[in-house]
């Protein structure tokens, strides 16, 4: 999970670094994530992992680190935290 999160926000992040140089829990809006751009990682999120984020996980914590959106889906799935 953790690596397909990778792929989605250097395709559409738009991250000042590569999103592997960042490690599972570095704050992605420090390292370029912006507001406008979480919409695009959202929905590239519902579609490549087939959720759908429920009101109460659109916030900010939910976007800030890998492992905050690996924890969110793995929430939205009923299973364990993935990363």
């Amino acid at each position: 999970m953790e690596q397909q999160l990778r792929m989605i926000l250097d395709d559409v992040g738009g991250l000042s670094v590569p999103a592997g140089s960042l490690s599972p829990r570095d704050d992605l809006f420090a390292a370029g994530l912006t507001s406008f751009k979480t919409v695009g990682v959202m929905l590239a999120i519902e579609d490549e992992f087939d959720v759908a984020f429920p009101d109460s996980l659109l916030v900010r914590a939910t976007f800030s680190s890998i492992a905050s959106l690996a924890a969110a889906i793995a929430s939205i799935n009923g299973t364990a935290n993935a990363a």
